[in-house]
């Protein structure tokens, strides 16, 4: 019988469409807290009543994930900085950065470097979003090593605003990390297969909005046969 992993800690939970509203952030927090995620990923507008949702941090219960320069990076420095801070002061325990792709677009690795590491030395873990499926090898190879130089925690694959995270992706990032880095998979994370190849592969956190339909996927295996409680109440996200 196939050993499924307990999924619920290792999914960011992201509420990341901006047409959704403080009901939905407020559900999005309670069902982190109820299935046990490892986090709630929003945007900046929506950190505060996250904050307040999930109650105070310190550890205990699903962390508050800010995204920082959501979701192309394409913004000066300053402003990735200043919204970097503004969230840290919302609450928010940890940081998914886009990075500047048009420096990377360039071969400037210093002007990369410098657009994380004042985000970095704020002292929260850095996520560095990479858009993999986009990125020729030598450009990913140099993205990587920066990201690492700098200080960033862990590796993502991508926003979720383009193709779906692969497990090849999860194997590229985890080979050029070599073990320096931890790796997210994120994008077009809908079904349980899927999920369970990703952490596999090597994907450390799964980043996705259909969280929740996921856990009760694997509910419904054959190793979970028993009644579960009911969630919170559920619409697709």
């Amino acid at each position: 019988m196939r050993d499924l992993p307990d999924l619920a800690p290792l999914i960011d939970h992201a509420l990341l469409d901006p047409h959704q509203g403080l009901e939905a952030v407020q559900r999005a927090c309670d069902q982190a807290r109820y299935f046990g995620f490892a986090g709630v990923c929003l945007a900046s507008r929506w950190l505060p009543a996250g904050r307040e949702r999930l109650g105070a941090s310190g550890g205990r219960g699903p962390r508050l994930i800010g995204v920082v320069g959501f979701p192309f990076g394409a913004v000066p420095a300053e402003i990735k900085q200043a919204e970097a801070e503004w969230a840290a002061a919302a609450g928010a325990e940890e940081l998914d950065v886009v990075p500047d792709f048009g420096a990377l677009a360039d071969g400037d690795s210093r002007s990369f470097c410098n657009d994380l590491a004042p985000i970095v030395e704020l002292g929260l873990p850095v996520k560095v979003i990479l858009d993999v499926g986009r990125l020729r090898a030598d450009a990913l190879a140099l993205a990587v090593e920066a990201s690492i130089d700098v200080g960033a925690t862990m590796l993502k694959t991508g926003s979720g605003f383009g193709p779906a995270a692969t497990v090849e992706q999860v194997r590229q990032l985890r080979s050029l990390a070599r073990g320096r880095a931890a790796v997210k998979a994120a994008g077009g994370i809908t079904d349980l297969e899927q999920a369970l190849a990703l952490v596999e592969a090597g994907a450390s956190r799964l980043g996705t909005s259909r969280g929740v339909a996921l856990i009760e996927a694997l509910r419904r295996g054959p190793q979970t046969e028993r009644r579960q409680p009911e969630p919170p109440e559920v619409e697709p996200a």
